[in-house]
């Protein structure tokens, strides 16, 4: 014979907050506290080491959408290269999330970024440490980004009179020659400001 069985509702409670959150559970927590497109939350989320690398880095400061972009991009394309676990690599959430915070002070810019965080997954440093090793910091003095401007326009005649003439366009051709004079180490939005 069965015998009825009496579940007590707090019981069942604790069960419950034992279970491990699920996938599509955990994708939708992604989607809505973290306001991640689908995609990103989809992949995000689909092994559990890596929602648990991303929540970590977000913990530590990092912004959402920013962390999940450079996970997605230069995080995930360098773990396939070397065919490398997220367990196993060298770079932690603390060192994404310091490299971020220096973006978003501007010692350093997006591009020089991206050097910073090969260095970072290379070797486990952290990415001031690689920025003053490497000497990668942004040049935001702009009297040193007025004389670059200077040197540039002066070497440039006709694109500096088309530039005048209101050829917006040449705008871009003053920054990257500018960039490249200062070695890509100039702040972009300091050059854009100084040639207009």
């Amino acid at each position: 014979d069965l015998v009825p069985m009496r579940v007590e509702a707090g019981w069942l409670e604790e069960i419950r907050s034992e279970l491990p959150e699920l996938p599509d559970a955990k994708k939708q927590r992604f989607v809505m506290d973290y306001g991640l497109p689908e995609y990103d939350a989809a992949i995000l989320t689909n092994e559990k080491p890596l929602a648990g690398w991303f929540e970590e880095t977000v913990k530590l400061g990092g912004q959402p959408k920013a962390v999940s972009n450079w996970m997605m991009g230069e995080l995930m394309r360098l773990l396939n290269e070397g065919n490398t676990s997220i367990e196993a690599c060298q770079l932690k959430p603390i060192q994404l999330a310091g490299m971020l915070k220096l973006i978003d002070s501007k010692v350093i810019s997006g591009h020089i970024a991206k050097t910073v965080f090969e260095e970072m997954f290379k070797t486990g440093k952290d990415a001031e440490t690689v920025v003053k090793e490497k000497g990668l910091v942004q040049i935001t003095d702009e009297s040193s980004i007025e004389k670059a401007v200077d040197e540039v326009i002066t070497n440039n005649p006709d694109e500096a009179g088309r530039f005048r003439a209101g050829e917006e366009k040449l705008l871009g051709f003053f920054v990257g020659q500018v960039m490249k004079l200062k070695k890509r180490k100039a702040n972009p939005g300091a050059i854009n400001d100084i040639v207009r």
